[in-house]
């Protein structure tokens, strides 16, 4: 389909390929003969107790192990089931959808590959992540690039294969243009655009501020015009993208960034005559709640704000693309790491663990932004009870700020006991920060049973714990004598 052709409306059987076709229904696929159905309806807190307790007694966790993130599958269902209902409630029947998950939340294999199994897609930002969702199976057709800096590389391969692409900038788009002209592509492409709308509590996941990186930004000026001119000097411009989400950001101005990218894919298809803009992509960033096990806010509470909002986003005229990230596996990770030691500093108890800077890099750098709850348990994994102190827990990194939680309210730690580091499934112990050379710590999938049938739980290797050896390969340890041969 060359540049000319793109004009044309794609196909019925196109969309669908690109869309499910029943917004909240995912694609038909058939589940693995050795696949266990789901066998529990556990609330996800005793589910994670059971799990913990399991990976205690199993040796998952343990004088040898000293760390492993557990997750949860059964929640990891429950969440992307939850996702698609929410949509298909407040949509028109039919209306196109594509569910994208943000790898850059969990980049994992195994994990993109159960999403997908859910009806889940992908977003992906770089080679990377775009090789990992592959890698899951999850065909281009259900893939989405974004990212501030496409190398023309990224940009030729994504067209080749047909994934979704939006064009950041124009000088990103300038590529496309020439890409587009010179070789046929099926995929579906659009700009990303900063409605500006203003930032959230953490500043630097706030990307619809007047100066963010991404996008073009619509409130600058000439920047609106250049936008509509793009379009319609590209009929091939299908798309329409912006992402005002993040942790920190209310729903209301989610809500607003969207409402700005609608009312603009309004305009240019007047202006065009024609629905030329058939998609949007509202991006994701739907922030969780970090204080408890309370899932707030909600994908429902979302789609029905959309609605409320900006009606015509799902009246059936547009087919939708969503990012989520975050909100889909934090709450179904723990970091579960045993306490090696238990001292005392200026009156104040330390609990010295493996958890640390390494797997939340986030929150030790800037705790504020990012508290995380902390659950203690005993040495059998079992949860520890009683009146609580004020304690630090630490991890093992050599710098005096490397702490999970400063004078935090918990039972006793002991050593040999074990410390749960809860919310963990996005952005935390598949982001591996290799401060001391710390090895990246295993990553086990669990699933736990009823416990009136013994709550058996059964782990699966999702990532295995790094090995020394691969620390020092990764550290140029095949090349010693690289510098002295200069």
């Amino acid at each position: 389909m060359g540049l000319d052709d793109r004009a044309d409306r794609r196909s019925d059987e196109d969309e669908t390929d690109q869309f499910t076709r029943v917004l909240g229904q995912a694609p038909p696929r058939a589940a693995p003969a050795d696949a266990p159905a789901p066998t529990t309806d556990a609330p996800a807190g005793d589910r994670r107790d059971q799990a913990i307790r399991a990976a205690v007694e199993q040796g998952i966790v343990g004088p040898d192990a000293p760390l492993a993130g557990l997750l949860d599958v059964a929640g990891i269902r429950a969440g992307a089931a939850a996702l698609r209902a929410a949509f298909a409630e407040v949509a028109a029947p039919g209306t196109r959808v594509l569910h994208a998950f943000a790898v850059k939340a969990t980049p994992l294999v195994p994990v993109l590959r159960l999403l997908h199994d859910a009806g889940i897609g992908a977003e992906v930002a770089s080679p990377g992540e775009l090789a990992l969702a592959r890698a899951a199976g999850i065909p281009p057709a259900h893939t989405v690039l974004d990212s501030p800096a496409k190398t023309p590389a990224e940009l030729r391969e994504a067209l080749a294969l047909g994934i979704a692409v939006n064009a950041d900038n124009p000088q990103e788009l300038a590529r496309v243009d020439a890409l587009v002209q010179s070789a046929p592509t099926r995929s579906p492409v659009g700009i990303r655009v900063n409605p500006q709308v203003g930032g959230g509590a953490i500043e630097a996941l706030s990307t619809a501020t007047a100066t963010s990186k991404f996008g073009v930004p619509l409130r600058d000026e000439g920047a609106r015009e250049w936008v509509v001119r793009a379009y319609l000097d590209r009929p091939w411009l299908t798309r329409l993208h912006t992402h005002s989400g993040s942790q920190g950001v209310p729903l209301e101005l989610m809500t607003a960034g969207v409402a700005a990218a609608y009312a603009l894919a309004e305009e240019i298809n007047a202006r065009a005559g024609r629905r030329q803009i058939d998609t949007l992509d509202i991006g994701g960033g739907l922030p969780v709640n970090f204080a408890s096990d309370e899932q707030t806010p909600t994908f429902a509470q979302y789609a029905r704000l959309l609605k409320r909002e900006v009606p015509g986003l799902l009246d059936g005229r547009y087919g939708l693309v969503t990012e989520f990230g975050r909100s889909l596996l934090a709450k179904q990770g723990t970091l579960l790491a045993r306490v090696e030691y238990v001292k005392s500093a200026g009156g104040r108890p330390i609990a010295l663990t493996h958890a640390g800077v390494q797997v939340a890099t986030r929150t030790v750098y800037a705790p504020e932004s990012w508290p995380l709850r902390i659950a203690a348990y005993d040495a059998k994994g079992r949860p520890k009870s009683g009146p609580g102190t004020g304690q630090d827990v630490a991890g093992p990194a050599c710098f005096a700020g490397d702490l999970l939680a400063r004078d935090r309210e918990l039972p006793p730690l002991e050593q040999g006991d074990h410390v749960a580091v809860l919310d963990t499934g996005a952005y935390y112990f598949a982001h591996h920060y290799s401060y001391n050379s710390l090895a990246r710590p295993a990553i086990h999938g669990f699933a736990a049973g009823p416990r009136e049938e013994g709550g058996a739980v059964r782990f699966s290797v999702v990532r295995a714990q790094q090995r020394v050896e691969e620390i020092v390969a990764e550290s140029g340890g095949g090349a010693r004598d690289a510098l002295r041969e200069l």
